[in-house]
């Protein structure tokens, strides 16, 4: 029997159980999670079901790079573990969709195999110390050597850093002079074959997602010519690709982790008796469970809508917009969801051995990797600006009424985004501006979720929350302010001279 014969509700459902013998009654999870790393017996007994075949395609023995089955996996495991989840989001996102869709064929079948025989892992290098997000000023370069390629450089805060057995790296050609190429090329690096050695000079002390090794890498390797990715186009297109086809796949991670803080906030509200009643029956803490339910419903429809578009078939180079709205507004509701299920706990919550309070610092760091959020809400807010100014227009509701993605979302929001765009906004107010139209995509992935029979009562809650955090970043965004830091503040700044 192969993997495709066996159905994936079956095969998710084997693993969810797997999980939970794992984390709830072999080992327990709240003491795994504040441990560095994870045990490799345990990590061994995950990986036998082998989760990750899901990405590696069929006729290289895997389940078939399925969208829809790699985000359900994302959610089975961000359901126990978040860090678990991370791991997986990397292996596929960032190594095996990127070697399913731009490796030679020739090297294909060796990744394949380890990955779904010998339990390997692979990651991706692009950041490095002194050039963040910036990645087009990388300076770990590549030049042609013998029948290879040698590359020299600097990465650092990778994921699964010391651990995984392959990475993707991503470089600049050496063009002479000190000089690099402006596109950006990947290869392909095997940990275990002589001259691929990475140096991890130090480790991380990452304040959460303890399970996963960051750190410091020294490259200085030499790896074969037909290890070099091969791009349709440009290499920095490749790159928007890779990066907005992982981004899309946040949502998968979110989905188990919001269900996990709305499933814990009811019972733990449902159970808590307060006086005559319990906490449920307060309308505050309903307020606050509907918010995180809010989440949950927008995240089921992201997924959904993932699924549709993002697989390895599609191009998403140009696709910056809805990448960016999963990515951002995905995270921000993760971040939002642990904090209301602490907040819903009490001083219990407030303990890393806690799922609410461990789950603030796992998902916080999902704000700022792979693009920080604010940068995020400002590019996708300069996309419609841009837009808007080519086709001639400053009306913010008549432009997304023709706009495919929130022709029918923004009817919910017409008396709120009636109003006109100037031409010049502060990068504070396009971040205000992104969020909000983050927001109302979101809503027209509710919608078209609803059409397909998802329950309307958790849609309509939706859409009036979602409603009402536009009408405060509307509020934000139209509020004059241009208040500077006052770096120089010493000078009487001590309220201990006026008293």
């Amino acid at each position: 029997m192969t993997l495709t014969d066996i159905k994936f509700s079956e095969f998710i459902k084997d693993f969810e159980q797997t999980l939970k013998n794992l984390f709830h009654e072999k080992e327990d999870i709240n003491k795994l999670s504040l441990e560095r790393g994870l045990p490799p017996s345990v990590m061994h007994e995950i990986l036998s079901k082998k989760p990750l075949s899901v990405a590696i395609p069929e006729n290289f023995g895997g389940r078939g790079s399925k969208v829809k089955e790699c985000l359900g996996l994302l959610a089975a495991a961000s359901y126990e573990s978040l860090s678990l989840s991370l791991t997986f989001g990397i292996n596929i996102a960032l190594f095996l969709e990127p070697i399913s869709k731009y490796a030679e064929e020739g090297v294909k079948k060796e990744i394949f195999d380890r990955f779904l025989e010998e339990q390997n892992m692979g990651g991706l290098m692009i950041t490095e110390p002194d050039y963040g997000s910036d990645a087009l000023s990388m300076k770990t370069q590549n030049e042609e050597s013998g029948d290879g390629y040698r590359i020299k450089g600097t990465k650092h805060w990778q994921g699964l850093t010391g651990l995984a057995d392959y990475w993707l790296i991503a470089s600049r050609k050496a063009i002479g002079n000190g000089e690099l190429g402006r596109d950006i090329d990947f290869f392909i690096c095997d940990t275990t074959r002589k001259g691929q050695k990475v140096i991890v000079d130090e480790y991380y002390d990452n304040a959460g997602l303890y399970m996963i090794p960051y750190g410091l890498n020294q490259l200085d390797i030499q790896v074969p010519a037909n290890f070099k990715l091969q791009p349709e186009t440009t290499g920095i297109k490749m790159m928007l690709d890779i990066l907005h086809r992982s981004r899309m796949q946040f949502p998968g991670m979110g989905m188990g982790f919001i269900k996990r803080m709305m499933d814990e906030a009811i019972q733990h509200c449902k159970n808590r008796m307060v006086g005559v009643g319990n906490l449920l029956a307060m309308d505050s803490v309903q307020f606050q469970i509907s918010r995180i339910q809010s989440a949950f419903t927008i995240c089921s429809a992201m997924c959904a809508k993932s699924s549709s578009i993002s697989g390895i078939e599609f191009n998403l180079a140009l696709e910056g917009l809805e990448a960016n709205t999963m990515k951002a507004v995905v995270t921000d509701l993760m971040q939002e969801s642990a904090q209301l299920l602490v907040q819903l706990s009490g001083a219990n919550g407030y303990r890393t051995s806690h799922i609410g309070g461990r789950g603030i610092m796992d998902s916080r760091p999902f704000q700022i990797f792979e693009g920080s959020n604010e940068m995020l809400y400002a590019q996708m807010a300069e996309m419609i600006t841009r837009s808007m100014k080519k086709e001639k227009k400053n009306h913010l509701f008549d432009f997304l009424r023709e706009l495919k993605l929130t022709a029918e979302s923004c009817l919910h929001f017409k008396n709120d985004l009636s109003f006109t765009i100037d031409n010049t906004l502060s990068q504070r107010k396009l971040v205000d501006l992104g969020k909000i139209i983050g927001r109302v995509i979101c809503v027209g992935y509710v919608l078209e979720l609803e059409v397909k029979g998802f329950r309307k009562d958790l849609v309509d809650n939706c859409i009036v929350l979602v409603k009402q955090e536009v009408a405060a970043l509307i509020s934000s965004f139209k509020f004059d302010n241009a208040v500077k830091v006052v770096d120089e503040y010493l000078d009487n700044s001590s309220w201990l001279k006026f008293v």
